[in-house]
């Protein structure tokens, strides 16, 4: 069957089609993305009614991509832009008046489920305890565990987006604006890391999202056009490297490095940090790319769910 998942994220709106049943690998059939910044159109923490407007016309947008494409089941959800704006309530009433998509808003504990559901499937039982990080535009999801449910899941407000635009106003950033940042990002992560220490050291540890992958690109790994079964892999040594001077470029001249696209490379520093704080208070020296997050998930369990209705 063609499953579409509708991605409502803070930096984009990102539809997802795929070609998928019980038992057998999704298989990725067209994306559909509109650049949206949800995070950036607040107003005193609610989404402004411009934002609110955009959203609506972009979901419709996407949904008229689905049917274009024979979407069959439409998946559409939200995460940490929507699930933490003031307004919440009207900004999904408005979205379902417009278009007749409901977004189911996930929680944050459910974004690191369903991302370490995706990392599971993607590794394998070999891969043994996984610790699985993620960084989007609003927060930083944190699983860890051996089976496919993790034994621990965290979501912090450590997004790239959101912390840039509360922590690094100017172009390029102020060193007083990044050293406070950097200790604030450090203090958040150090609160949970505990929790997940007790759970023991981990066998391998994946990442995910735009954000490391764009880091992984910088610090030598392979192009994405070489395909989602290339090693790609992220050394905290060369991490370390590039987060001083990635703190002295304008966007402009981030936007211009490998595999940073322009509408990110403004929140790479600010991701860059969060990325290098972690691998740092969860002694993380290599960590691997994972191609498969959060949308993956999303689909996953949805096949999960009909595998057990057609088995009963």
């Amino acid at each position: 069957m063609r499953l579409g998942v509708l991605d409502v994220g803070s930096n984009t709106v990102h539809l997802l089609v795929v070609d998928a049943h019980p038992g057998a690998r999704p298989l990725p059939a067209y994306s559909h993305k509109a650049e949206l910044r949800l995070a950036e159109l607040l107003d005193d923490g609610a989404i402004s009614p411009a934002g609110v407007e955009r959203l609506t016309a972009t979901v419709q947008e996407a949904l008229q991509v689905a049917e274009d494409k024979g979407v069959e089941d439409l998946l559409p959800f939200a995460t940490s832009a929507v699930r933490d704006a003031t307004n919440a309530d009207h900004v999904l009433a408005r979205v379902a008046e417009g278009t007749g998509v409901e977004l189911k808003v996930l929680s944050g504990e459910d974004e690191a489920r369903l991302t370490f559901l995706a990392a599971r499937r993607w590794f394998g039982w070999s891969a043994g305890r996984l610790l699985v990080l993620d960084i989007g535009g609003g927060s930083l999801e944190i699983a860890y565990g051996m089976d496919e449910e993790p034994d621990a899941a965290v979501s912090l407000p450590l997004g790239a987006g959101r912390l840039t635009g509360a922590w690094l106003p100017d172009d390029p950033p102020d060193p007083t604006d990044v050293r406070a940042l950097r200790r604030h990002v450090r203090h958040e992560i150090a609160r949970v890391v505990g929790d997940f220490n007790r759970l023991g050291a981990p066998d391998h540890v994946v990442a995910t999202s735009k954000t490391f992958k764009q880091l992984a690109r910088l610090a030598g790994a392979p192009r994405s056009a070489e395909g989602p079964y290339v090693q790609r892999e992220l050394n905290r040594a060369a991490l370390e490297e590039w987060v001083p001077k990635l703190a002295v470029m304008p966007a402009a001249e981030r936007a211009a490095l490998p595999g940073v696209s322009t509408g990110r490379a403004r929140q790479l520093l600010a991701g860059a940090l969060v990325a290098e704080g972690a691998m740092d208070l969860f002694g993380v020296d290599r960590l691997e790319v994972c191609p498969w997050a959060l949308r993956e998930g999303v689909i996953l369990r949805r096949l999960d769910t009909l595998a057990t209705t057609t088995a009963s």
